[in-house]
């Protein structure tokens, strides 16, 4: 299996400001043409399930259907090269996590968030050894997990949701592969991991139970789409094809789930079979459940803990303006 999961590592502040100044501060359009612009447009994404329905709306003609000229999907094997090339215009959107945007804007890149794609629930987990049994168990207990991931941010929002904070555990840091692995040798009673190792660890393991789940609060683990402000500026009609396209994508893969399976394992480099519990982990969202998340729930609630739970970890280095994040111009002209 050669697919990576490697959206969920941070992104620390701190892009030069070189790359910054490439967009400088433009004002957004008021209006957004039925029909998309003439030209091509690059989105950089990388191999995670996540992003799956840009696969399918590739395979199965749905940028055309919109009327978009050409969409060239952009894969890149690590966070930072997919980031690098946003911040320096190669890439006129980029699929990254909902965390990630986060210290994008808090390092000056002028962009907007305006899609949330999918939400983890059950891809992202705590487990333990059967020794603890709920989150306040915690407390003095050695705690497996890479530093600076989505494991950083599931561990902070679960502490702080049962009065705790990280003081109050043992962090023991380690790459998430071998967090589970760690659990199993009797090394540590507890481990924040994700897919696939989650099912690994239980599958090695039957006393191994799962605790606290990302699903606690839907989006607390999550990917959006962003798009650069002189793209939204230049192309509005592009970026609502886009959005359009994505929720075809998404109609059709809930009519043929397997069928949609095969075509994003394949476009990530690895077997339905191999990503189930994954896929089964993760939640799609359309345009119009795009509708009342981001004028709502996600808006209101989720980002600013995300926020919350990022800053404890102390990896957003930063606050954020949150209310100037997202642009639900799109979703909400779907019809």
């Amino acid at each position: 299996m050669n697919w990576t999961p490697n959206r969920r590592r941070f992104l620390k502040t701190g892009l030069a400001a070189s790359t910054l100044a490439v967009f400088g501060n433009i004002a957004l359009a008021d209006d957004i043409p039925a029909k998309p612009e003439p030209g091509t447009l690059k989105m950089g994404l990388n191999p995670w399930l996540g992003y799956g329905q840009w696969h399918i709306a590739n395979k199965k003609g749905y940028f055309a259907a919109q009327g978009l000229e050409g969409v060239e999907l952009v894969n890149f094997t690590t966070d930072s090269d997919l980031n690098a090339a946003l911040a320096s215009g190669q890439l006129q959107c980029g699929n990254i996590a909902t965390h990630t945007a986060m210290n994008f804007i808090a390092a000056g890149l002028p962009i907007k968030i305006v899609l949330l794609m999918d939400v983890s629930k059950t891809a992202d987990a705590m487990i333990t050894d059967g020794s603890v049994t709920d989150i306040k168990g915690l407390k003095g207990k050695q705690v497996a997990l890479e530093e600076g991931t989505t494991s950083d941010i599931l561990l902070n929002y679960a502490l702080s949701q049962n009065g705790m904070t990280i003081a109050d555990v043992q962090k023991v840091p380690m790459p998430a592969a071998d967090a589970g692995s760690a659990l199993i040798a009797g090394k540590v009673p507890v481990a924040v991991t994700y897919e696939p190792y989650l099912t690994i660890a239980e599958q090695q393991n039957k006393a191994v139970k799962m605790i606290y789940s990302a699903g606690e609060n839907p989006g607390l683990i999550s990917d959006v789409l962003v798009v650069t402000e002189e793209f939204l500026k230049s192309k509005p009609g592009q970026v609502l094809a886009l959005v359009k396209a994505w929720d075809a994508a998404v109609s059709d893969y809930r009519k043929d789930t397997p069928g949609g399976r095969t075509i994003i394992s394949e476009a990530v480099g690895a077997k339905p079979e191999e990503l189930a519990t994954a896929f089964d982990g993760v939640v799609y969202y359309s345009a119009a459940e795009n509708k009342a998340e981001l004028g709502g729930n996600f808006a209101t609630k989720v980002i600013p803990e995300v926020h919350k739970a990022a800053r404890a970890a102390g990896i957003l280095q930063q606050d954020v303006d949150l209310t100037t994040a997202i642009d639900a111009r799109f979703v909400n002209a779907t019809g």
